[in-house]
């Protein structure tokens, strides 16, 4: 007995985690707000560019060019020369670049913007995505206090003209040179104590999830998640001396310190940044000088920004959720250096677009309703040619229109049910009768939608007539256009 042949397995439909499929809702409502982000950005004077997904990975400014396999942080691959390339994983880098490579092209300085994916190869988690989208603006070529004064003042529009009031977010404003002075107070200068202060900082940047016991604990010995040695995962502290902990959490605080020239340049830089901001009408409830903002990214060089959202919300299940960063930046004249061999200084302010549209979701700041699909003919019966006439019509006219391009045999039902599931603002139907007489049925599917609310029967039979009405068949567009109107749906 012949064996029998091995029935082929389907191939399991699923995504590698850390990444997300976007359907037409979502898809809509980031459209919504890039837009309004890009009003923002434009009315300060920044202009578009687009760089590739794809850079050089030596481009990145990430890696050392001697490394064997570069792939801690980003995607990477050689190409058939043996050249290593990464998925892009900020927006600056690959603009330093552009820059570099177009430096006689362009103004000085260059005022540019650019939205798109950037990709992280790192362990996704809660809220901690592989691809997500962020949207930039730098300004190339000013060492100018007011580069950065700008890049404050334009955060902060950009939150209120997203929905979000006064009073409910922060841009907080620090300066590396003065947590580089900090650090070389208490002999952590120097690129032998890189690791350190890398730990220092990442210290000082829990400084609001934290109490300061637990703070000292991450810049002393270490600190225990469960509060007691040997419960919970364990962080490995800076290990600094009691009274280097006292000096970093002074440098924290408010008051008038100067711990070295380093400190002193950056203290100075930030009163230019605040005195510029308060010029412009921007008070310490929308802006403010904070010494404990950090930011993640090496390539920092002087002042830095972070907008955070500071009220808080509940999700689907009713637990408390607070949103914290969803966009920031800093200065980074080392970046575009790289390529030129002269200092060119650059600053930048880039907003985590998925992470931002998702608590402008939970706080109820964005339409999160598709928009209106297409008008859809139906089809029955006769030649499919004149359905088609009706909607290169409506197209010519400027509206969005389809044919329906299932069986032409399905009942009307089962064709108005697709056309629900477009979210269409109404549907064409012309049987043979009406054919016959030159006429067409016209269903406004959004008035249709609400006709089950209604209790009064002769409102309810007002409605329905007024919700499919039979025209001519030479008031198509017309009638189309009149419905559309009426319930505010752009078609053109």
């Amino acid at each position: 007995m012949a064996d029998k042949p091995k029935k082929p397995q389907k191939l399991r439909a699923r995504l590698p985690r850390g990444l997300g499929d976007r359907g037409p809702a979502d898809i809509a409502a980031t459209r919504r707000m890039t837009d309004t982000i890009r009003e923002v950005y434009e009315r300060y004077g920044f202009e578009p560019v687009e760089t590739p997904t794809m850079e050089f990975t030596d481009a990145l400014g990430k890696f050392l060019p001697d490394q064997d396999r570069p792939n801690e942080g980003v995607f990477s691959f050689q190409d058939d020369d043996e050249q290593w390339i990464s998925l892009r994983y900020d927006l600056t880098a690959p603009l330093a670049r552009y820059v570099a490579e177009h430096w006689d092209a362009l103004p000085k300085p260059y005022r540019s913007y650019r939205a798109g994916y950037v990709y992280r190869n790192e362990k996704p988690g809660p809220g901690r995505f592989r691809q997500f989208m962020q949207f930039d603006a730098d300004t190339v070529g000013s060492g100018s206090p007011a580069a950065d004064a700008e890049m404050c003042m334009m955060a902060a529009d950009t939150m209120e003209k997203l929905g979000i009031p006064r009073g409910s977010y922060m841009v907080r404003v620090n300066n590396r040179k003065v947590l580089d002075g900090v650090m070389e107070s208490i002999g952590l200068g120097g690129d032998d104590q890189a690791g350190r202060r890398l730990t220092v900082l990442r210290a000082i940047d829990k400084m609001d999830k934290f109490p300061e016991s637990e703070i000292k604990k991450l810049l002393g010995p270490g600190r225990w998640d469960g509060g007691e040695e040997g419960k919970g995962d364990f962080t490995k502290g800076a290990g600094l001396a009691d009274s280097q902990i006292d000096t970093v959490l002074l440098s924290l605080k408010p008051g008038e310190y100067t711990f070295n020239e380093t400190h002193f340049v950056g203290v100075t830089e930030l009163k230019d940044i605040e005195s510029l901001v308060r010029a412009s009408g921007y008070g310490e409830d929308r802006i403010k000088i904070d010494p404990s903002v950090v930011r993640g990214l090496e390539y920092y060089t002087g002042p830095v920004y972070e907008v955070e959202l500071t009220l808080e919300t509940k999700d689907e299940k009713g637990r408390p959720v607070r949103f914290g960063s969803v966009g920031g930046g800093g200065r980074y004249d080392g970046l575009v250096s790289r390529f030129r061999g002269e200092p060119v200084p650059a600053t930048g302010f880039s907003i985590g677009v998925s992470r931002l549209q998702a608590a402008l979701t939970l706080l109820g700041k964005i339409d999160t309703k598709p928009d209106f699909g297409p008008v859809v003919v139906t089809v029955f019966g006769g030649e499919i040619s004149g359905y088609q006439a009706m909607v290169a019509q409506l197209r010519q006219a400027g509206i969005r229109a389809e044919l329906y391009l299932g069986n032409p045999k399905h009942a009307l039902g089962q064709q108005m049910k697709y056309a629900d599931k477009r979210n269409s603002p109404c549907a064409i139907i012309q049987g043979s009768d009406e054919k016959a007489s030159g006429k067409l049925l016209i269903k406004d599917l959004i008035a249709g939608a609400g006709l089950t609310e209604i209790k009064d029967r002769e409102e309810y039979l007002r409605k329905q007539a007024e919700a499919q009405i039979e025209i001519a068949e030479t008031d198509l567009v017309s009638t189309v256009r009149k419905i559309l109107d009426k319930h505010g749906v752009k078609w053109n």
